[in-house]
């Protein structure tokens, strides 16, 4: 089976994660997730990314490291690949997408693990714990 590859924007202000949420209707509708989307053909993760928030949120994105991958396969028979990226905001004034639902800026230790795509929540419950003990690196 093909393996979907996706970039996702690690985008810290302060002490909180940004997260997105799907808009409504099919297997994934209403989850939370990191923003940013599929990788094209020849794309780099940074150069998705870049192109993802642009169309998602309206906004400018400076990739920076990448800090993990993630491979996961639902039960519905979506594959994935995600390269979790750090990233900043040029502005945290945004113009949703139709492909995002709703934002929410939450410490990670706060976000309901159950909200958020199932691909997401190892990496998101590591953030939590880093967070908690002071490790976390936003800058």
């Amino acid at each position: 089976m093909k393996r979907i590859r996706v970039a996702a924007a690690v985008v810290w202000d302060g002490p909180r994660l940004l997260m997105t949420q799907r808009p409504p209707g099919g297997a994934l509708g209403l989850q939370w997730e990191f923003p940013g989307g599929k990788i094209e053909h020849g794309e780099t993760p940074e150069q998705a990314i870049v192109r993802e928030v642009r169309e998602e949120l309206a906004v400018g994105a400076t990739p920076h490291e990448q800090l993990e991958t993630v491979v996961h396969d639902y039960a519905h028979g979506l594959h994935v690949e995600i390269v979790f990226v750090r990233c900043t905001f040029d502005s945290f004034r945004f113009t949703l997408g139709a492909e995002v639902h709703a934002v929410r800026w939450q410490p990670p230790a706060e976000i309901a693990l159950d909200d958020v795509l199932e691909a997401d929540r190892g990496f998101l419950r590591a953030l939590g714990t880093a967070a908690v003990d002071g490790v976390r690196r936003d800058t």
